[in-house]
């Protein structure tokens, strides 16, 4: 798998951005459903240039919902599930596009 396609996009939320700033140094990535810690470690450290020390994966399941429809009905399905890493860096690592600079 290629490591572009193992990182499909950074989390950005009030969490994410107080782990990054603190002591941490932990990065989050919404990730490729089949990747795993190493290649996830490995495809960060190519492509941001930095050393990692762990990965924490969560696999984040669907939340049901529901949805009104003509004469009453409902209609009820899920939303899709999908994979989180969280990445801690080595001490005086960070990745730079994430700072803003």
């Amino acid at each position: 798998m290629e490591n572009e396609a193992i990182l499909v996009k950074p989390l950005l939320t009030e969490k994410t951005n107080a782990l990054r700033e603190g002591k941490a140094r932990k990065y989050a990535f919404k990730v490729d459903p089949r990747a795993n810690k190493f290649e996830i470690r490995a495809a960060v450290e190519k492509l941001f240039g930095v050393k990692t020390v762990s990965c924490a994966i969560i696999n984040v399941s669907g939340k049901e919902k529901t949805m009104g429809m003509r004469g009453g009905r409902r209609a009820s399905g899920f939303t899709a599930a999908w994979k989180k890493a969280y990445v801690t860096l080595a001490e005086n690592q960070k990745i730079e596009i994430f700072e803003g600079v």
